[in-house]
């Protein structure tokens, strides 16, 4: 059971930067500090969130550009998800505070000044023009670029890797034979690896957990709200779902249960789910719709889940309901009570909808990572090549 919150965050030794001034007194506080992010954000995961949980605890207020189709495109390669669909995703983070549609691909002094604020963000990987200059070279240049560390065991690259790969233990075992195979061949280039582009393994730690939840305890007068699932490959789908339940009361408590990988892959089938529990948990987490997580959750809901949790109301969306292992109704004893509702968020898009985008334009894909890290290996050669060069002018010197 993890709670979970929408507002600040107290940030861990583990982020780099300067302390939050929210962190200080009244009285030495001298003005809010504004921070910038930007970046594609395509397909969303737990490694965005997590960047953008380290921005707004450098700072009071977060202000995240996202970059249009046209941009990335032209920069990049074709997005997985259109423009309207990743604003709105970056939108439900609850770290992010105000959003700017079509922000410039590449980061300036004068797109600072224009939204007021102190410094950007960015993770320690680089990113690349179409020409192979690095975005943030001048507020680099001008000391207002700050940086974290980026997430290890989650990449883009990785997820779209998982889709293709039908097996079952692809989220739980990377040195399998398979996965390797198939994550040398997608997206690496032929004269080595890039560190910034490349599959990692994700471990989940308590103190993740701890950074991404910060939440509250349910306040008299709230309406508890239990909705479960996989929500696997968290997406614009969820959120439209989240929003929804959100707007079932006026002060909403929304408690979302996630099902044991094992469990996912019995009522789904195939390779699913893409993401594991742990990872599916922090990509929960981070949604401003959500209050609290339950981390393995019963498939049915049952009398003991809703007295514990003095659950109000039981929502479903539009999606099958499939029947438990002894071909129960799941649903069976909120329905009895009369709290189960059905809930259509008029959205569309599932996870399955998205592996078929994936599996439709794999080439497509295939060729847009194995561009991106031809262009990261040719500055991790240039930075090479340069401090070699200072070292053997350092060399020369003191002889």
């Amino acid at each position: 059971m993890i709670r979970n919150g929408s507002h600040a965050v107290e940030e861990e030794e583990e982020d780099q930067g300067e302390p939050s001034s929210s962190s200080l007194s009244p009285g030495k506080r001298k003005r809010v500090i504004r921070v910038w992010c930007d970046g594609c954000y395509d397909m969303v995961h737990y490694g965005h969130s997590n960047q953008l949980r380290q921005a707004k605890a450098m700072g009071d207020y977060l202000v995240v550009g996202v970059h249009t189709d046209e941009e990335i495109a032209k920069h990049k390669g074709p997005p997985v998800f259109t423009q309207a669909e990743r604003y709105k995703m970056i939108r439900a983070t609850k770290w992010v505070d105000e959003i700017v549609e079509g922000a410039p691909y590449v980061t300036t002094l004068e797109t600072l000044d224009k939204y007021n604020c102190d410094f950007c963000m960015h993770g320690d990987d680089i990113t690349l023009t179409v020409d192979g200059k690095d975005t943030y070279d001048e507020v680099k240049r001008m000391g207002r670029y700050r940086e974290c560390k980026r997430t290890q065991g989650v990449s883009t690259t990785d997820l779209v890797g998982r889709m293709l790969l039908l097996t079952k233990s692809h989220h739980s075992n990377v040195d399998n034979t398979a996965y390797q195979l198939h994550t040398d061949n997608f997206g690496k280039d032929p004269k080595g690896h890039s560190p910034w582009t490349g599959v990692s393994q994700f471990l989940q730690t308590s103190q993740k957990i701890i950074q991404f939840a910060s939440g509250k305890e349910p306040q008299p007068g709230d309406t508890i709200i239990y909705v479960a699932g996989a929500f696997d490959l968290f997406h614009i789908g969820h959120v439209d779902f989240l929003e929804t339940v959100h707007k079932q009361a006026e002060k909403p408590y929304v408690i979302v249960g996630l099902h044991f990988d094992q469990e996912v892959n019995r009522y789904k089938g195939k390779n699913y789910p893409i993401m594991n529990i742990h990872e599916r948990t922090l990509s929960v987490l981070a949604c401003r719709y959500v209050s609290e997580v339950v981390i393995g959750a019963p498939y049915a809901v049952g009398k003991d889940l809703l007295d514990h949790f003095k659950v109000d109301l039981v929502c479903h969306g539009k999606t099958e309901v499939f029947p438990d292992t002894d071909r129960t109704d799941p649903y069976a004893e909120p329905k009895k009570r009369g709290i189960f509702r059905i809930l259509d968020s008029s959205s569309n898009l599932t996870t399955d909808y998205i592996m078929q985008r994936i599996i439709e334009n794999r080439l497509q894909f295939e060729a847009r990572n194995q561009k991106k890290e031809a262009k990261e290996m040719a500055v991790i050669e240039a930075l090479k090549h340069k401090e070699d060069s200072l070292k053997t002018e350092a060399a020369l010197t003191n002889n």
